[in-house]
């Protein structure tokens, strides 16, 4: 136990990370979660984009106090005072070199009394290799060492990096990229290396102009700054407990569920009655407005027990509705902790259908989908110049894709890691359930029921188009927002309030959109019940005059226009860069000036 109170230098840190280990800051301890990786419900790559870094503030927004209790029996050490400086994953590129393990054996312990140097390892041979990542293992408490940020970072700036992580370049607005200007000081090539060189070009100045943007409006990320944001979101973080919001409103509940049971009664009268497009209608509203609960299921935002959440969302999205609670979450939770991040949210990596931010228009490897890459050929070429015209016919179709990803899940490693774990009947449940829907819906209701091909193909397209509103609702939110790679400095809330928007809507109107038009304050506060959320989101807005960080919101039409204005501004980006490839294949210049 003692062993497990002593401090951990930094250095330290990054040689067990260097030697494959899961290590996350929490709170003052340093945490070893090697054993918890494929044990956790929400999925292993939940934990991997967290390692090197301190995830005080995502893992208190994503977990019941009674989780966090529990943290303390996988901690290896404590932190020095202080702020720690944040280093990059090794999902996302972090690079760490193992040293001599006997510079790290023996912990540093700091005695009671002493100042916050006393013992701590300072080694100018091993320093972060990012000007956005100096040591601040000096500092003597959070509060206290904002003024005393802005004095050591510039020092420990000039320091000689022998550790090295990507680095966040000022130019491409990419971690270990080369410059536009890299580029054109290199020796000349053969035409079609020109060609493809041409092309990186381009986006490296589309990524820098979107990084230059963010640099304007949002506050700074130095250090100072970036922690007093930190300091007030957890004081507001407190407010929102103390003021009841986590409370689940559960009268509220009793009215959603008299308004799905009303929705089905709808359907199976109209059934009864032959109204087939009555019917088909009715359903595909049903399984619009029931898929919220879902989400706040999948968010242990109802009852709070893991189980009993588990299985109203098993009930409601892999029963009611044919669609896996497990492959929702897996990627759901990824995109709330990198949200927008184009290497690394699922929810964004779209290509070649549809291209969102710069980054996408050369060939890109996803970290969530085990390194698959996302080529950009001449499929992209031709579709993503019209995703402005595709958005909302493929939207309306978007239900068939996630019954595809989530049959994928569950035959998938990702599902079948829980087995050794408590939580081994998730994915025997979730067959079952979605075996059921389409035995109900599949084969009683389509093909017997239904009376000929015609009447059920018009059946499924309606009842799945009818559904489109919570695909657009879902995408609304993001697609339109930010998608920057800012650095390790950047804040869990300004990250989180940079790359999503909230959608205005009268208090009535409330439960056609469930909850997902207050995307900003949910993914400050994913736990909050949807109920509630429309009470944090004043504390939201005095969080963000009070910050300086831009609060989003829109109407939603008006999100709809910045959503289709994205797409359309991308998709002539393609066409810009595809003219440019075949200027310099022609005449062996850019032609980008």
């Amino acid at each position: 136990m003692m062993e497990r109170d002593k401090i951990m230098t930094p250095c330290a840190v990054r040689e067990l990370i260097a030697d494959g280990q899961t290590i996350v800051i929490f709170e003052d301890y340093v945490l070893r979660l090697d054993s918890w990786l494929g044990k956790h419900p929400g999925g292993s790559l939940a934990i991997l984009h967290m390692v090197g870094k301190d995830a005080t503030d995502e893992i208190n927004a994503y977990h019941l106090s009674t989780t966090l209790k529990t943290m303390k029996a996988y901690r290896i050490g404590r932190k020095p005072p202080g702020v720690w400086a944040n280093t990059t994953p090794p999902i996302r590129g972090g690079i760490y070199e193992k040293r001599d393990a006997s510079l790290f054996d023996t912990p540093v312990d700091v005695p009671e009394g002493s100042s916050d140097t006393d013992g701590v390892v300072s080694d100018d041979s091993i320093s972060l290799a990012s000007d956005d990542q100096s040591s601040l293992s000096s500092i003597s408490s959070l509060t206290e060492s904002i003024t005393d940020l802005k004095d050591v970072r510039s020092s420990e700036e000039k320091q000689t990096m022998h550790w090295r992580a990507p680095v966040f370049n000022s130019k491409t607005g990419e971690k270990g990229g080369l410059a536009a200007d890299d580029h054109a000081s290199s020796a000349p090539v053969a035409a079609a290396s020109r060609v493809a060189m041409s092309g990186d070009a381009f986006v490296a100045q589309a990524v820098q102009q979107e990084v230059d943007h963010d640099n304007g409006i949002y506050p700074s990320l130095d250090p100072a700054v970036q922690q007093e944001i930190v300091i007030k979101y957890r004081q507001l973080h407190q407010k929102v407990q103390d003021m009841g919001y986590y409370e689940c409103p559960y009268l509220d509940y009793g009215k959603e569920m008299l308004r799905y049971s009303l929705l089905f009664t709808g359907f199976i009268v109209a059934l009864r009655y032959e109204w087939f497009i009555t019917s088909a209608i009715m359903l595909g509203t049903f399984w619009q407005q029931i898929m919220f609960t879902a989400h706040d299921a999948g968010h242990r935002a109802i009852t709070k027990n893991f189980v009993v959440d588990t299985l109203i969302g098993m009930f409601v999205a892999d029963f009611c509705c044919g669609l896996s609670i497990g492959w929702w979450k897996s990627s759901h939770n990824v995109h709330h902790l990198i949200t927008n991040s184009p290497e690394h949210d699922p929810d964004i990596q779209n290509t070649p259908i549809f291209a969102t931010a710069p980054a996408f228009l050369k060939n890109l490897r996803s970290s969530y989908y085990d390194g698959f890459i996302f080529y950009w050929d001449a499929a992209a070429e031709f579709l993503v110049p019209y995703q402005a015209y595709t958005y909302y016919p493929i939207m309306g179709l978007a239900r068939f894709n996630l019954y595809l990803l989530s049959w994928l899940h569950v035959l998938s490693a990702k599902s079948s890691a829980l087995g050794s774990s408590k939580a081994w009947w998730i994915r025997p449940g979730e067959i079952a359930f979605m075996t059921c829907y389409w035995y109900i819906f599949g084969y009683l209701l389509l093909w017997c029921t239904l009376p000929n091909w015609t009447i059920r193909v018009a059946f499924v397209l309606i009842s799945h188009i009818v559904t489109m509103p919570l695909h657009v609702q879902i995408t609304l939110s993001h697609w339109g927002m930010s998608h920057s790679e800012m650095g390790e400095t950047e804040s869990f809330p300004q990250r989180q309030l940079r790359t999503t928007m909230d959608v205005d809507c009268p208090a009535w109107f409330d439960f056609y959109h469930g909850g997902l038009q207050f995307q900003a304050v949910h993914h400050l506060f994913p736990r909050v019940p949807r109920h509630n959320l429309r009470k944090v989101q004043v504390l939201v807005r005095e969080f963000c005059k009070d910050t300086g960080i831009p609060y989003s919101i829109l109407g939603f039409v008006d999100g709809n226009k910045k959503v289709i204005g994205r797409l359309g501004e991308l998709g002539e980006q393609v066409k810009i860069m595809v003219n440019c490839q075949k200027y310099m294949a022609e005449t062996g210049e850019s032609g980008l000036h």
